[in-house]
């Protein structure tokens, strides 16, 4: 059976002294702490040490992976640090100078959500992410290329130059030269419209029959853009920057943490949902370990905050994922101060 943790202010001085040693320690190093270790640092023998760490242990605090004496922090433990012993401030100057530098307002929005996340990859040695604010995608041209008889392939490019490539199947009735009509109807009549836009007009042209088009090839196209239309709506708007910093020095010693957490990353719809667990925080929101499902087996933390669009309404989430020995006291106000700084570039 676990024990139970306890308040921080219901463990003693002595106790609170070694307790923040530890964690000190082991955020720094990410390797179990022995009483030698901790014996230049407060008036006690490694004797004394060891015996207030095996208190905290009672107490759930910390624990010790194997035969080792070291002892490193329980999740409980680390939450408790988190919540009871840190203290948010102001990032680092040079740290603050690089956010500043790469979010600035003479960029697209994606490309300063991009910086943003590149950013904290970069000073927190974890993978940054963002849930960006969506964005309908707008067309700007729509082609097919016939594979066979009854398949096709549709390419449609965004007016922000994205392409996306989707296999249709046909239905028999519909001609290469039918969807060579409607395409070109789109791409004259419909381009810079939403795809749900282009999806109604079409449909009336349909109805109306204003234009010489294959109604049977316009009837399918009205399909796929209604499809791709709501999925979109469901597709998270995710950027996830600086997965290779997971594998450093110490991942030789657990890769298959490692492994676990890299296939985490790459279900981006859980990651988003994750996200959206922060959108309501006043600040920072912090999930250690085991307290979000989705990381428990790979033990990793979260940490991330909302970011606001120009009338003070969430529109997105930055943070950092990352092992759960994250650098919390600079980590922390790095990524708070980067929710504010997307802020101010959105007001």
């Amino acid at each position: 059976m676990p024990y139970m943790t306890q308040p921080i202010g219901e463990l003693t001085d002595r106790m609170r002294d070694i307790f923040g040693l530890v964690v000190e320690a082991y955020l720094d190093r990410g390797n179990p702490v022995g009483s030698k270790m901790l014996a230049g640092s407060v008036s006690l023998s490694p004797a004394s040490i060891r015996g207030v760490m095996q208190e905290l242990e009672e107490r759930g605090l910390l624990t010790h992976p194997h035969t080792s004496a070291g002892r490193i922090p329980t999740e409980s433990g680390l939450r408790l640090f988190v919540d009871g012993i840190m203290q948010a401030s102001a990032p680092d100057p040079r740290e603050r100078r690089e956010i500043e530098r790469r979010i600035v307002r003479d960029q697209p929005i994606e490309d300063a959500l991009a910086a943003a996340t590149a950013a904290l990859s970069g000073l927190s040695q974890a993978a940054g992410v963002v849930l960006a604010p969506k964005q309908e995608m707008r067309l700007r041209q729509l082609s097919f290329v016939p594979l066979s008889p009854d398949r096709a392939l549709a390419v449609l490019v965004g007016a922000d130059g994205s392409v996306e490539n989707r296999v249709v199947e046909l239905d028999g009735l519909t001609s290469a030269a039918g969807l060579a009509e409607v395409s070109n109807f789109i791409n004259a009549r419909l381009s810079g419209l939403t795809l749900a836009e282009a999806e109604g007009r079409l449909r009336a042209e349909i109805r109306e029959r204003k234009e010489a088009i294959d109604s049977a090839a316009a009837e399918l196209v009205a399909s796929g853009l209604a499809a791709w239309t709501q999925d979109h709506e469901r597709r998270p708007v995710l950027i996830v920057r600086g997965q290779a910093n997971l594998i450093d020095d110490s991942a030789a010693e657990d890769l298959e943490r490692v492994r676990r957490l890299l296939d985490e990353l790459e279900d981006r719809q859980e990651i988003a949902r994750l996200l959206e667990g922060a959108r309501d925080a006043p600040g920072c929101r912090i999930f250690i370990g085991s307290e979000n499902r989705m990381f428990a087996l790979s033990g990793s933390s979260v940490i991330a905050a909302p970011y606001r669009g120009s009338h003070g309404e969430v529109v997105g989430v930055v943070g950092v994922i990352g092992p759960t020995r994250l650098n919390y006291a600079r980590v922390v106000p790095m990524v708070d101060f980067t929710a504010k700084a997307l802020t101010r570039l959105m007001a």
